[in-house]
């Protein structure tokens, strides 16, 4: 027998080690970002000219990219998660899974505009796309890995191995497709969406862990004195 929706033990929690390695892989790209270390640089540029010269070749396929890339905006994504959040509230009253929902969709777009707006990393001029802001980390890769990993958190106790296969084969292209348009279109370098993905996988296991531990602990029984 399955366990229920509303049952906040079907989160499924990551190792700790997983979150803090992210977490100290996200820091260390982050000071070498600021510090403008100059292979990190090179590489970029050079993977950045390769993606303009496959634009320019295909303008077909910059088209494409575009469409791609704006299912994760910033925009749908809040709206996605507030309708999440209120049908599982409404329909199940899955608090938990609601709860891990409200908290990831918050917490990740407030960490990447915090870095937006401390550290000033200009995005690739003269890009396929016309963006002002700062470029570190990627918003778009942040939103699209969040949507990702919580949909397998969620899911991942609920669905048989085959299930689990589907999940996260469509989820991980999902996350991967969206970064890769980023880095295509020239709106980020590809650091940017490496330290989107590191940021997601920072704070959205410490997040599941969380809500778990807060839903399932008021009905856990004391250990008597």
């Amino acid at each position: 027998m399955r366990p229920a929706w509303h049952d906040p033990t079907v989160i499924a929690r990551m190792p700790l080690a997983f979150p803090l390695a992210a977490a100290a892989g996200f820091g260390v790209l982050l000071g070498l970002v600021a510090s403008g270390w100059g292979p990190l640089d090179r590489l970029d540029t050079a993977l950045s000219e390769r993606a303009r010269d496959y634009g320019s070749a295909h303008p077909d396929q910059i088209e494409i990219q575009r469409q791609i890339t704006d299912t994760a905006q910033t925009s749908v994504f809040f709206g996605l998660g507030l309708a999440s959040a209120v049908a599982l509230l409404l329909l199940r009253r899955a608090y938990a899974d609601a709860a891990l929902i409200a908290a990831s969709f918050a917490a990740v777009p407030a960490a990447w505009g915090i870095c937006h707006a401390l550290l000033h990393r200009p995005r690739p001029v003269g890009g396929f796309v016309a963006i002002s802001s700062n470029g570190f980390p990627s918003g778009h890769a942040s939103n699209s890995a969040t949507i990702a990993l919580v949909v397998v958190l969620l899911l991942w106790h609920r669905v048989g191995p085959a299930g689990k296969v589907a999940v996260v084969a469509v989820t991980a292209a999902f996350a991967l497709a969206i970064g890769a348009t980023r880095v295509t279109l020239l709106a980020h370098w590809p650091t940017d969406v490496i330290g989107a993905w590191l940021l997601v996988f920072a704070i959205v296991p410490l997040l599941a862990r969380a809500t778990g531990r807060l839903s399932s602990g008021s009905r856990e029984p004391r250990s008597p004195a």
